[in-house]
């Protein structure tokens, strides 16, 4: 397999570029289409939903409200009750008649529904699905042509992130879109203070710390009509195979930023972790907190936390220092060349990375995320793989780890699930 970095795709620089255009473009309310309109001559983009919980549904709306004539047309997720609820709200709202065109021919449900949503004849697809189902939906929508924005993270094992990155290729040859629900690389006050780092603002990065420390998280209590993979996929958080755990799901926003920072991903970890407080079996084998150190190639050195345990402080940040300054890469630098703070257009990066992605494939230059995403899952795969088994983990076994979690059988039937991981028994695969 190819290294990450031999995949030609789009530059920093152009993205800053049609980042801050595009914003420029949605703060007066209105995106000049003409020259560049999209799907077959029309400025109307035909999408379609797949996955209808709450992600799924937030992105359907942001999608269609962060660019003129955006059209959902398409629906589809595993179970009914998801589905019709996403219908209710699209077709119930009279303010979203024009950004609407759903029949109940288009809404689908089971297994196989993301292919009957892509096969409808949408222009882009938002896939937001459990991660773990993402690489599979991701290669389908590629394979037939489709652009798409996809929640992250994109995959959840090595066997799903080759996937992604085989994707990568493919939607570059295709000139396809592929924008990740990584918010912060969409958010201007983080992406004018990338452009200063990566300028030399605050010297040569020499270490980083990133969090993502919060209380716990919804949970569903199992029905007696539900299935093991029901339950399971209704409480997809808790289960490694559905969400990668919550270092892959959540922490991924963080270690995202960092990687951005360092232009690279890690080369070796180690972690540790546990499974301390929540551990009833409502909440699967997941772990509740993680602690993991990565160096990079350059020998900096991050050190990644994320917890979800009710009670304790929280933290959700990011901060890198160099041999000249810090920066909090959200928004501000300290030292340096010169102390900084933006200060500018700030618009909801939610809506914004769909306006960058729809801008780009009207402007014919589609933005193309899925390699760096790929890296950064990876990087957060790494550092479960080393918190689970206690060993140190490089780069090239984490990229090349046989590991594959998804079920052999994809039925609403019965599924054990996997122990609970402990360091220093559990294997390295």
């Amino acid at each position: 397999m190819k290294k990450l970095d031999e995949i030609g795709l789009i530059s920093r620089r152009d993205f800053i570029k049609s980042s801050v255009a595009s914003a420029a473009l949605l703060g007066v309310g209105a995106l000049s289409v003409g020259q560049g309109a999209y799907a077959a001559g029309s400025d109307e983009f035909k999408v379609g939903v797949v996955g209808c919980g709450g992600r799924g549904s937030g992105a359907a709306m942001d999608c269609i409200k962060s660019s003129p004539g955006m059209k959902i047309v398409a629906l589809g997720d595993l179970f009914q009750d998801r589905m019709d609820g996403l219908y209710n709200n699209l077709t119930g709202n009279p303010d979203l008649k024009a950004m609407v065109d759903l029949s109940k021919d288009k809404c689908f449900t089971g297994f196989d529904a993301y292919k009957k949503v892509i096969d409808s004849g949408v222009d882009l697809v938002i896939l937001a699905s459990p991660p773990g189902f993402r690489p599979t939906h991701l290669k389908y929508a590629v394979e037939q042509g489709k652009h798409v924005f996809m929640e992250k993270p994109v995959a959840v094992d090595a066997t799903g992130v080759r996937i992604v990155l085989n994707c990568a290729y493919e939607a570059a040859r295709k000139n396809l879109g592929v924008v990740c629900g990584t918010q912060r690389r969409h958010q201007l006050g983080y992406v004018e203070n990338m452009k200063r780092i990566h300028d030399g603002a605050i010297g040569e990065i020499v270490s980083a710390q990133c969090y993502w420390n919060q209380g716990g998280l919804w949970n569903h209590g199992r029905k007696p009509e539900w299935t093991d993979m029901e339950w399971q996929v209704r409480n997809w958080l808790y289960f490694t195979w559905l969400s990668g755990d919550h270092i892959c799901e959540q922490h991924v926003h963080n270690i995202d930023v960092i990687n951005w920072a360092l232009n690279g991903h890690p080369i070796k970890c180690v972690g540790l972790g546990g499974r301390q407080v929540r551990t009833d079996p409502a909440y699967g084998h997941v772990f509740d907190h993680f602690a993991v150190e990565f160096e990079y190639p350059n020998g900096a050195r991050l050190m990644s936390m994320c917890r979800q345990i009710d009670g304790c402080v929280s933290n959700v940040s990011e901060r890198v220092i160099g041999t000249k300054g810090v920066s909090g890469c959200g928004g501000w630098i300290k030292g340096g060349k010169a102390d900084w703070k933006y200060d500018g257009p700030n618009p909801g990066p939610y809506q914004q990375e769909h306006a960058d992605l729809v801008a780009s494939i009207r402007a014919g230059k589609p933005l193309n995320e899925a390699k760096r995403i790929a890296e950064s899952c990876l990087t957060a795969i790494m550092g479960r793989m080393s918190t689970y088994t206690g060993q140190e983990v490089s780069w090239e076994q984490a990229l090349n780890s046989k590991e594959n979690l998804m079920p052999a059988k994809l039925e609403l039937g019965p599924l054990a699930v996997a122990p609970v991981a402990i360091p220093g028994k559990t294997p390295l695969i």
